[in-house]
């Protein structure tokens, strides 16, 4: 039997995931944790955390399942470029490897990673001809823009591309902005209702267009996939793994 902590419990996520463990023969809760509680008692009996609350709590999280020696799976969204390499450093150990394992993705739907997976393939085959654009919509209670799922999309075309995102994103448009440039990636966020999350990559080109798109009609598909990971992650070797490495994509 895994022993699991969730952190973020009373969160949307969090009780889902809660639900979902309860029901799960794989697993033992030990612990539900919110903001008022000690995440360490918990942890020092854990096999893995499982983190969905809030990113400014991440750094915390990260801190606690190092000195715990505890396997950590972080689904919590919004964290910068900087945030995140600074929450990495806090895990790391000699050499800059980490000391714990961690599974660290923008999105646990098994759905979300096979579109991962396909929209590199896709603009590896198109190339440079057709032009890129990405839109997401989620609900009115979404704090964050881009989404962390948008953003993992945008990356994938820029390391097609071989250059950074912060080159090529291009936020939504408004006014004179003049032509679109080659390689620019366009990002655009929606939000409204009770949307889950809906995601689509546009590939176009004079003439034709290619569209992939996912959408999640239930928060349950991303807590299946937490869990998938956090049974996954046990006793596996301490370092960065994300829901490609879980699910064999890469």
């Amino acid at each position: 039997m895994i022993k699991l902590v969730v952190n973020g419990s009373k969160g949307r996520m969090g009780r889902i995931i809660v639900d979902l463990a309860k029901k799960d023969p794989d697993f033992t809760l030990i612990g539900e944790v919110d903001i008022e509680d000690s995440l360490d008692a918990a942890a020092s009996k854990a096999d893995v955390i499982i983190d969905f609350s809030l990113h400014e709590a991440t750094r915390k999280v990260a801190e606690a399942a190092v000195r715990n020696k505890t396997a950590l799976v972080i689904g919590t969204t919004g964290h910068s470029p900087a945030n995140r390499a600074g929450i990495l450093r806090r895990m790391a150990a000699k050499k800059a490897a980490l000391s714990i394992p961690v599974v660290w993705s923008a999105n646990y739907s098994t759905g979300v990673n096979t579109l991962f997976y396909i929209t590199r393939k896709v603009a590896e085959i198109l190339g440079s001809d057709f032009d890129q654009e990405i839109v997401e919509m989620h609900h009115r209670l979404k704090k964050d823009a881009p989404s962390g799922t948008a953003e993992r999309l945008a990356q994938i075309l820029a390391e097609v591309k071989k250059k950074q995102l912060a080159e090529l994103a291009r936020h939504g448009r408004h006014g004179i902005v003049g032509e679109r440039t080659r390689d620019e990636i366009g990002i655009h966020a929606v939000r409204g209702g009770d949307v889950v999350g809906d995601h689509t990559v546009i590939f176009a080109a004079p003439g034709e267009r290619v569209e992939l798109a996912h959408k999640a009609s239930s928060r349950e598909t991303f807590a299946r996939g937490s869990l998938r990971a956090a049974k996954w992650l046990i006793g596996k070797s301490p370092r960065l793994y994300d829901m490609q490495d879980v699910l064999g994509l890469k």
